[in-house]
């Protein structure tokens, strides 16, 4: 698999982008590097920033067969997946051995972000989760996800993007409680890191903090100093208000450097999604195929 660049074309920024401004404006191209089928010729997946990408089940958007994914717009080619569809069945031995997600789906000409999240079926729990690890209810009941077990999925199946463990927690929890999660995103974020995978090139830092400002933007500026190619922008979606959901978003993008990628999870549905998020995210993950379509074709 080859490198992740991406290219910003334009930029704006009402203060000149330094730190605490309010959010910039940008433009750019994210490339995705992957290997195509058997032959292992390398190729490259082009997509221009900021875009939509589809949630999916197991690699696959939900209620849209593989034969109709063509009909999207070639720079919405981008899915995004959970570890924990494939944590039981196929084992990380066996993703690996077929060549990783892309291979398996028989998919090279799609890019694929892994992320620790899926608000249908996994879905975080924040009282279950400990400094060790994360708590997940899934369809086989709850698990705690150590940065171990975790890595060894991200290495079995080869995503051009990835995550690493984030502590979410709902809008309700405490301050105290918020500061925690920080801790403990930025401890796992380390760790995941210092386990060198092979992809460690292609690798997303969590930003939480819940509605915290002041812990969102420690968030921010601790992942900002580290080795990452870009950032998620998690815990939304979890009971903040829009008014809260914008506020985060403007202090958090002022922060994060200009010339990385950054993507939002848990936002709902497109017209759920602030202003900020369209004009300084890169990829926002929705999971509305059919509104999904009409914005973007």
């Amino acid at each position: 698999m080859t490198t992740t660049r991406f290219v910003v074309k334009a930029c704006n920024s009402g203060n000149g982008g330094s730190a605490g401004s309010r959010a910039t404006a940008r433009t750019a191209t994210l490339y995705l590097g992957c290997s195509s089928g058997a032959s292992e010729m390398a190729t490259e997946i082009e997509m221009e920033s900021p875009c939509l990408l589809l949630a999916s089940r197991k690699g696959l958007p939900h209620f849209t067969s593989p034969d109709l994914l063509h009909w999207l717009h070639p720079h919405s080619r981008l899915l995004q997946f959970t570890p924990f569809h494939f944590w039981e069945c196929p084992s990380p031995s066996t993703v690996a051995a077929l060549g990783g997600i892309h291979e398996m789906l028989s998919m090279p000409e799609y890019g694929f972000i892994a992320i620790p999240r899926d608000s249908v079926t996994c879905i975080s729990d924040a009282e279950g989760g400990n400094k060790f690890g994360a708590s997940f209810e899934t369809p086989s009941g709850r698990r705690m996800v150590k940065p171990a077990q975790y890595m060894e999925s991200i290495s079995a199946l080869k995503p051009n993007l990835w995550s690493s463990l984030p502590d979410e927690v709902p809008a309700w929890v405490s301050n105290k409680r918020n500061k925690i999660s920080v801790d403990r995103t930025t401890r796992w974020l380390d760790e995941c890191l210092a386990m060198k995978p092979m992809n460690a090139e292609t690798a997303l830092g969590p930003i939480v903090g819940g509605t915290t400002l002041e812990e969102r933007i420690r968030s921010a500026q601790e992942v900002a100093s580290r080795n990452v190619s870009g950032f998620w922008l998690a815990g939304f979606g979890l009971g903040e208000s829009m008014e809260q959901r914008a506020a985060l978003l403007d202090a958090v993008m002022g922060i994060l450097p200009e010339d990385k990628p950054r993507g939002i999870s848990g936002l709902g549905l497109p017209e759920m999604i602030p202003h900020q998020s369209w004009k300084s995210a890169s990829v926002i993950l929705v999971r509305d195929i059919q509104r999904l379509i009409s914005i973007i074709c």
